[in-house]
């Protein structure tokens, strides 16, 4: 088997991959069969269509070989047809994914060192092929993209392209190399799910998180009765507040009056219960 049929094989099966890990996502959010084979589509197309045009390789494989689509599309209507005897389905969504991450940026990566790009670019390129299909699936089915949360994904694949940007310069050379280095993402991706690793993010004080209840404006200095608040000077008792509404020793003042209004009868007398009789205090009525 020459290098040329290895690659291609190994890229054909991380399109499957990519497609069934898509199609997968779309049966997860009750898409239509259009809408899973076009999910499942852009999931395995999407990274080798963005390293073909990077590396100047136009048309993009994905359109020139007629078996990239057609691997594509028969994966993802397999997926739809058989998902109800798949088991634990997003399970095997993160799987594919990860399987498809390493393929991918293995594939990605020799591609763009065999255009001669240099090492920095070949890595990145590599990088962003292996993880184009996550990011259109994630785009397609209303989820946030993986690359962008705390988990280790971007960071997988930009590891294995590095090791096998490294192994181009030491002159390894052969398949099993390389199959270390897809076995290297897939198992770096497995763990940090398994162990929930993740990049580290940056800590917010609640205070500047707007937590924190804003304080009110500062008191004036006290010159007499309580210290204003309101940016209207100092208020004496009875004095009225803001826009006209009393202040707390005009409502005890207040209350005061309505009471002895309320328990007073004509005469001032002292009713029955307590109140006012009419024409005398205490009951009894003046001479």
């Amino acid at each position: 088997m020459t290098t040329s049929t290895a690659l291609l094989l190994a890229d054909l099966l991380g399109v499957a991959v990519f497609a069934a890990s898509g199609a997968s996502a779309a049966v997860v959010k009750r898409l239509d069969i259009f809408g899973v084979v076009f999910v499942g589509f852009v999931a395995a197309l999407g990274g080798g269509i963005f390293r073909d045009l990077v590396i100047d390789e136009v048309p993009p494989l994905a359109f020139a070989d007629w078996r990239y689509a057609v691997t594509a599309a028969v994966t993802a209507g397999a997926v739809f047809w058989l998902h109800p005897q798949l088991a634990r389905l997003r399970t095997a969504v993160l799987v594919l994914d990860a399987a498809g991450l390493g393929l991918f940026t293995v594939t990605g990566t020799l591609k763009a060192l065999d255009a001669d790009v240099p090492p920095v670019g070949a890595v990145l390129i590599g990088m962003l092929s292996g993880i184009g299909g996550g990011l259109g699936r994630d785009l397609l089915t209303g989820e946030i993209p993986v690359m962008l949360r705390r988990e280790i994904y971007a960071l997988a694949a930009l590891a294995g392209a590095i090791v096998v940007v490294s192994l181009g310069f030491a002159g390894v050379t052969g398949p099993l190399p390389l199959v270390g280095a897809m076995v290297l993402v897939f198992g770096l991706r497995l763990v940090a799910l398994r162990r929930r690793w993740s990049a580290p993010v940056a800590v917010i004080p609640e205070r500047a998180a707007g937590t924190t209840p804003a304080a009110g404006p500062p008191a004036r200095r006290r010159l007499w009765g309580r210290a204003d608040r309101t940016g209207g000077g100092t208020a004496r008792a009875g004095a009225a507040g803001p826009a006209g509404d009393p202040t707390p020793g005009d409502d005890a003042a207040h209350s005061d009056s309505v009471a002895s209004a309320e328990g007073a009868a004509p005469g001032g007398g002292v009713a029955p219960g307590g109140a006012k009789a009419p024409g005398g205090v205490g009951g009894h009525r003046r001479v």
